[in-house]
């Protein structure tokens, strides 16, 4: 079922969305090399409590942390570890807040130090892929346009796009309907409405798009061994247009 979302709801996901953006306008400073993703989860625990909100991931379907880590060939759903970052590693951190009783959603990727042209031009055309997408968030458009318009535009350039993954509406329920592909035909899919609330999360890789999973059941991969990058925000269909609710 769609839930559609009224003026105090999304107010309510929008002071969610900004404890999101509060944490990873802190991931951005405290990320660097020698840095544990266990210490940087421990960190956004204790800032999304003192915001008087619950962390999203954590217990969520079994999920025993707080942050989602995608490392280099990672594609999502990885679990942070003791080892320490070091340069030239590409490090994507999903962060969700529960705040009274919705919750707001977003990834970002990072670069540790000093990284290649060819994976500072896949985050590049990874965020503008988000955009480009966001874009297509208004009544009358479907969940296909915004597909369509992420996939035509990363594969034109040569690059992968995910399918086993995909975004989601967001509200009461973490990931409720509808499902937003990264792909896919204009006019095709879910027809988007006023109220709704959706996660746009596109995951580009340098090589093969197709994933593997580890034997924890949660971690990702690509099949190749390629570097996947995720750019993603909560985003709200309005009448006014596309307005995204995980920024400061």
């Amino acid at each position: 079922m769609i839930h559609l979302k009224s003026a105090r709801e999304l107010a309510i996901m929008r002071d969610a969305g900004k404890i999101v953006a509060e944490c990873h306008a802190l991931i951005a400073e405290s990320i660097k090399p020698g840095i544990t993703t266990l210490a940087l989860d421990r960190l956004i625990e204790k800032k999304i409590r003192k915001n008087g909100a619950k962390p999203s991931f954590k217990g969520h379907h079994g999920f025993p942390y707080t942050i989602c880590v995608a490392q280099n060939d990672v594609i999502c759903h990885g679990f942070p570890t003791d080892t320490p970052l070091k340069n030239g590693d590409i490090v994507t951190i999903d962060i969700g807040a529960h705040y009274r009783g919705y919750h707001g959603d977003s990834a970002w990727t990072y670069a540790i130090g000093q990284i290649s042209p060819q994976i500072r031009k896949l985050m590049k055309v990874c965020k503008k892929a988000l955009y480009k997408g966001i874009a297509k968030a208004k009544a009358g458009y479907t969940t296909g346009d915004i597909g369509h318009t992420i996939q035509s535009y990363a594969e034109g350039l040569g690059l992968g796009v995910v399918r086993d993954f995909v975004g989601h509406g967001v509200g009461q329920v973490l990931w409720e309907e509808p499902k937003i592909p990264h792909f896919g035909e204009p006019g095709s899919g879910t027809l988007i409405q006023n109220g709704m609330t959706l996660a746009i999360e596109p995951m580009i890789t340098l090589g093969d798009w197709r994933a593997k999973i580890d034997s924890d059941g949660w971690t990702a991969r690509t099949v190749d061994g390629s570097i996947c990058v995720q750019y993603e925000h909560t985003v709200a269909v309005t009448k006014n247009g596309p307005k995204i609710l995980t920024t400061l």
